[in-house]
C-alpha cells in the first residue's frame, strides 16, 4: 500500500484556495450600492451550501411595501451564472422567500451570492463567504444584522439566531479530562483507523486491508483476540478475492456481528491513485486467514470528486426506527421518509463522512446490492475522520482528527427532518493533538457513576500506542 501522504500535505489544495482569497471574507456582507426604495428593502437572507437543500439563496424584505421581483436576477461570484426569478413572483413585507439555484449555477465552499434587478446591471445586495454553511449561513436579525452560522436551516422562514437548535461554538469535551493508552506497546503499528464497540468485542480496521476482532486485556484496554484466526488481525478483499482496501471506517447493524461487519473504504490498495469510495461486508464467522467481501456498494459514481487519498474515512449505521420517528426527511423523494419504499435494506441507513469536503452523505444500501442516497449533511469541519451513532442518546458523532485540533460534533434530526449539529466539543484536555481517526463509544451497559468509557484510535501510532481510553456522561 502507498503511505499515507501528511495530513498538511493532504489538506494542501484546500489551504491554497483559501489564501486566495481576503482574510476578512469569511462571513463577511459586502458593499452594495443602493438601489431606488422600495427595492433597497429587499435583503439576500440566508445561504445554503451543502445538505438535502444545498445552492439555495433566501431572499427576505424589510420594507413595509409589497415589491415585484419578477426578472431580478441571482448570481454567484461568476458573472455568467444567472437565476432569474419568475415573473409575477412578489415578496410581501415581512416575507421570506427561498429560491432553488441549482439548475442554474452552484454555491461553493468559497463564493458569494450576489442579486441584481431585472437589468442585471443594478445591485442590491450580496454576501460572501469561504467555507460552507454550517449549514446554514443566516443574517441575525434577518434582513439587518451580520452573518452568523446557524445550526438550523431555515430557508422560507425566520432565520435560527440562537431560539432554537445547537450551537457550534466549541465547549468543554463532556466527560473526564484523563486520557489513557488501551492497548500494549506497538501491537498495531501505524494505519489504525475506524473503531466500533460490540459490547465485549471491540472491531477496528487497518488501512492496510485489515480487521481487528479485539478482547477486554483486563486492565480497561483492549488486545487481539487470539481465537479463530484473530491474532493478527485478518486481510480483507474485494468481492472476488482480488484487491486490498484501504479501509477506514466500520459499523454494524442491529443484527450485530452475526449479520455482517460494514467496512468503508476510499480506494483499492493495489491501484492507490484512483478513488473507490465503497462500502463492503464482510461474514465474519469463519476461521481463516483472510475475508473477502460478500457484498460490495461502490458509491463513486454517485458522490463528488476527491483525492484518492481524500475519500470515505467513517462509517455508521443509524437504524430506520429512529428516522422515522424523528420524522427525518428523504432527500431523493422531498417526504418524509418511508422504510416500505425500499426493498430489503438491513433496517437502516449507512452514514459515511468524506474526508476530503467534510460532507456526510446518507445511504439506503440494498440487500440486493443497489443503493439511494437519502441525506447530504454539511458536518461545518475541514475534514471528517470518524462517525458513530450513539444509541443510548440517539445522536450522531462527526469526528475530525489533528486536522480540526481533535473536534467532535453531535447531530439529530431537527425540526425540518435534517440532520443539524446539536453540540461541538473540543478534544478531552488530557488528550494531545495527534492523528485520531477512529473513535467509538461503550454501550449503556458501561455506565457507571455517571460515566462509559470512550475509545480513539490514533493512525500514527504515536509514542508507540494507537489506542487511548476516555470517558463521557451518561
Amino acid at each position: 500500500m502507498e503511505p499515507r501522504a501528511p495530513r498538511w500535505r493532504r489538506r494542501l489544495s484546500t489551504l491554497l484556495a483559501a489564501v486566495a482569497l481576503p482574510a476578512a471574507g469569511v462571513g463577511v456582507l459586502t458593499a452594495s450600492p443602493a438601489a431606488a426604495a422600495p427595492a433597497d428593502d429587499v435583503r439576500i437572507n440566508e445561504v445554503v451550501t451543502t445538505g438535502s437543500v444545498n445552492d439555495s439563496i433566501e431572499l427576505y424584505n424589510k420594507g413595509t411595501a409589497t415589491i415585484d421581483l419578477s426578472g431580478w436576477i441571482l448570481k454567484d461570484d461568476n458573472n455568467s451564472s444567472k437565476y432569474r426569478i419568475a415573473s409575477g413572483t412578489s415578496l410581501a413585507p415581512g416575507g421570506f422567500k427561498a429560491f432553488d439555484v441549482h439548475g442554474s449555477f452552484g454555491l461553493g465552499s468559497a463564493d458569494s451570492a450576489r442579486l441584481y434587478l431585472a437589468d442585471g446591471a443594478t445591485l442590491v445586495d450580496s454576501f460572501s463567504w469561504t467555507s460552507h454553511s454550517d449549514p446554514s449561513w443566516s443574517r441575525c436579525a434577518d434582513g439587518t444584522g451580520g452573518w452568523t452560522q446557524a445550526a438550523t436551516p431555515t430557508l422560507g422562514t425566520a432565520n435560527n439566531c440562537g431560539t432554537g437548535g445547537g450551537s457550534t461554538t466549541p465547549v468543554a469535551w463532556p466527560g473526564g479530562s484523563t486520557v489513557a493508552t488501551a492497548d500494549a506497546s506497538n501491537v498495531f503499528g501505524t494505519d489504525l483507523s475506524g473503531l466500533h464497540q460490540e459490547g465485549g468485542v471491540m472491531w477496528g480496521v487497518q488501512n492496510s486491508g485489515k480487521l481487528w476482532r479485539l478482547v477486554p486485556n483486563g486492565s480497561g484496554g483492549w488486545t487481539p483476540d487470539t481465537a479463530n484466526g484473530w491474532g493478527s488481525g485478518k486481510a480483507l478483499r474485494f468481492p472476488g478475492g482480488t484487491g486490498t482496501p484501504d479501509d477506514e471506517g466500520v459499523t454494524l447493524t442491529g443484527a450485530g456481528s452475526a449479520g455482517g461487519v460494514y467496512v468503508s473504504s476510499e480506494r483499492n490498495a493495489d491501484s492507490s491513485s484512483t478513488s473507490r469510495l465503497s462500502v463492503l461486508r464482510y461474514d465474519v464467522s469463519g476461521s481463516g486467514s483472510t475475508l473477502t467481501a460478500t457484498r460490495e456498494w461502490n458509491l463513486t459514481a454517485d458522490l463528488p470528486a476527491t483525492g484518492s487519498n481524500l475519500g470515505l474515512e467513517g462509517v455508521a449505521w443509524v437504524p430506520d426506527g429512529y428516522l422515522t420517528g424523528a420524522g427525518f426527511k428523504d432527500a431523493s423523494t422531498g417526504a418524509a421518509y418511508d422504510p416500505s419504499r425500499y426493498a430489503a435494506h438491513t433496517g437502516g441507513v449507512f452514514f459515511v463522512g468524506v474526508e476530503g469536503s467534510g460532507t456526510v452523505y446518507g445511504y439506503v444500501l440494498l440487500e440486493a446490492g443497489g443503493f439511494t442516497k437519502v441525506a447530504t449533511v454539511g458536518s461545518g469541519m475541514a475534514g471528517v475522520m470518524e462517525l458513530q451513532w450513539e444509541p443510548q442518546a440517539n445522536r450522531l458523532w462527526v469526528v475530525c482528527d489533528d486536522t480540526c485540533s481533535g473536534q467532535h460534533r453531535t447531530f439529530q434530526v431537527n425540526a425540518s427532518g435534517a440532520f443539524a449539529v446539536t453540540a461541538v466539543y473540543n478534544r478531552p484536555s488530557g488528550m494531545p493533538d495527534i492523528n485520531n481517526e477512529g473513535f467509538a463509544l461503550s454501550g449503556a451497559d458501561a455506565c457507571a457513576g455517571g460515566s462509559k468509557p470512550v475509545y480513539w484510535s490514533d493512525d500514527s501510532n504515536t509514542s508507540g500506542h494507537a489506542l487511548r481510553k476516555g470517558s463521557i456522561a451518561c
